[in-house]
């Protein structure tokens, strides 16, 4: 696995032990949280970072085993209780030789707690100070808890995700075929869209950026990453041609949120499924061509008969299994691939040939990206046991008050007005 960098392809050594990536050398301390702010450190973790983990002593509410704490990879641990009178005085001797922090309490939280912006820039003016939170730091909402779910919804972003439904046309039939369901509720795409693309990726986007510019002037600063904020911005595209006449504002009508039956999700005969994503004129002439449509097949712009072409594309899906499927779009240009489950993608071809999984210690897990020519990410570090790097950190940082103040190695706990962001104890899917 070396070409890919997973295990160490890159060259130099960073902070932390193991090969470097393109962030080496840059330290980061994150104020242990869930959800979001875990996964940002954990992606500036691959590239090199070298991040400390702030665990608190008390036990995670989410109960989950460190060793599978996927989001806790590339990264030292120290247990420091910030409720307690030396506490936020250990934090900030850490501050102080750090570029980055992450937080993601509630606004206020961190500022009563004695690790707030303030305190962090005055040991330490270059220093970027990055919060994550549901809401924002200000407006009407930024006090109060929340979760993905809530964050995509006010977003207007939720509401893009529409489900399938049932139409009479092909009930009898293809009872789990139809076009999307304007009218039903919109689907869960689990807390992918709100935490992670609109939350943690934004997140990193923001410290980078206030990196550079701490670099080139020396002055640090305050990024305020709301997943509401992010996830608005994912949509600008489509806002465009919401704004041009050219989408509704109605879910599941639309070119490509399952309108169009060329841009669909279809079941095979053995219950699995295909996605389908034909759009061009050339594309789609190779999926009619492959699927054998039939020269008296409705045309792909022929909007009047959607109805009917959905119908019977479904109809001749409905005739093999998924794998006949797969064998017979195998290699062309059809835009039709699998449907697959998180294990099923762990064996399929083009992701075993990319290396996208990889196993360490026995666990499956996305291998770092994007990939880099120069300065690979790599897994240097497993998931990090909470408090068990306390040492090793205050040698390498030159911190000494953290080895005097070891506190053993239980798990970190989110107290239900510091869990984050913006959010009381949540179940890890929340």
């Amino acid at each position: 696995m070396g070409d890919s960098g997973v295990h160490g392809g890159g060259t130099g050594s960073g902070a932390g032990g193991g090969t470097g990536g393109p962030l080496a050398g840059v330290r980061v301390v994150e104020l242990a949280g869930i959800g979001p702010g875990p996964f940002a450190a954990m992606l500036l973790g691959d590239l090199g970072a070298d991040v400390v983990r702030v665990d608190r002593p008390e036990p995670s509410p989410l109960g989950i085993e460190p060793a599978y704490d996927i989001a806790n990879r590339n990264k030292r641990s120290v247990v420091v209780d910030l409720k307690a009178p030396e506490g936020p005085g250990r934090v900030l001797d850490l501050v102080a030789r750090a570029d980055l922090l992450i937080e993601g309490y509630r606004p206020g939280v961190a500022e009563r707690l004695g690790v707030g912006p303030e305190a962090c820039l005055a040991r330490n003016p270059a220093l970027v100070y990055g919060r994550m939170t549901g809401w924002g730091q200000h407006g009407p909402l930024a006090a109060t808890a929340g979760h993905d779910i809530g964050y995509t919804a006010v977003a207007g972003v939720l509401g893009l995700v529409a489900p399938t439904a049932v139409t009479p046309s092909t009930a009898t039939v293809l009872p789990d075929v139809s076009p999307a369901r304007p009218d039903g509720p919109p689907a869960l795409p689990a807390n992918l869209l709100g935490d992670y693309a609109g939350g943690s990726l934004y997140l990193v986007v923001g410290l980078l950026a206030a990196l550079h510019h701490a670099r080139a002037t020396g002055a640090g600063q305050v990024v305020d990453a709301a997943i509401v904020d992010g996830a608005a911005h994912l949509s600008a595209v489509l806002q465009g041609l919401l704004a041009g006449g050219r989408w509704q504002d109605r879910r599941g009508v639309n070119l490509l949120d399952g309108g169009a039956p060329f841009y669909a999700v279809y079941p095979a005969a053995d219950g699995g499924h295909l996605a389908v994503g034909a759009l061009e004129p050339q594309f789609y002439v190779e999926f009619a061509r492959l699927l054998e449509l039939g020269p008296d097949a409705p045309g792909q712009w022929d909007t009047a008969r959607w109805p009917e072409l959905r119908a019977r594309i479904a109809a001749r899906f409905a005739t093999r299994d998924r794998a006949a499927w797969e064998a017979v779009f195998a290699g062309s240009d059809a835009c039709v691939e699998p449907v697959l489950t998180m294990r099923q993608a762990h064996a399929h071809e083009h992701l075993v040939s990319r290396e996208t999984y990889v196993e360490v210690d026995g666990v499956t897990q996305p291998a770092p990206a994007p990939r880099f020519s120069a300065t690979p990410g790599a897994l240097r570090r497993p998931p990090a046991r909470p408090g068990a790097d306390t040492a090793e950190v205050a040698r390498d940082w030159g911190v000494p008050s953290l080895a005097a103040g070891s506190a053993g190695s239980a798990g970190p706990a989110e107290s239900a007005e510091s869990t984050g962001p913006d959010r009381a104890p949540a179940s890890p899917t929340a």
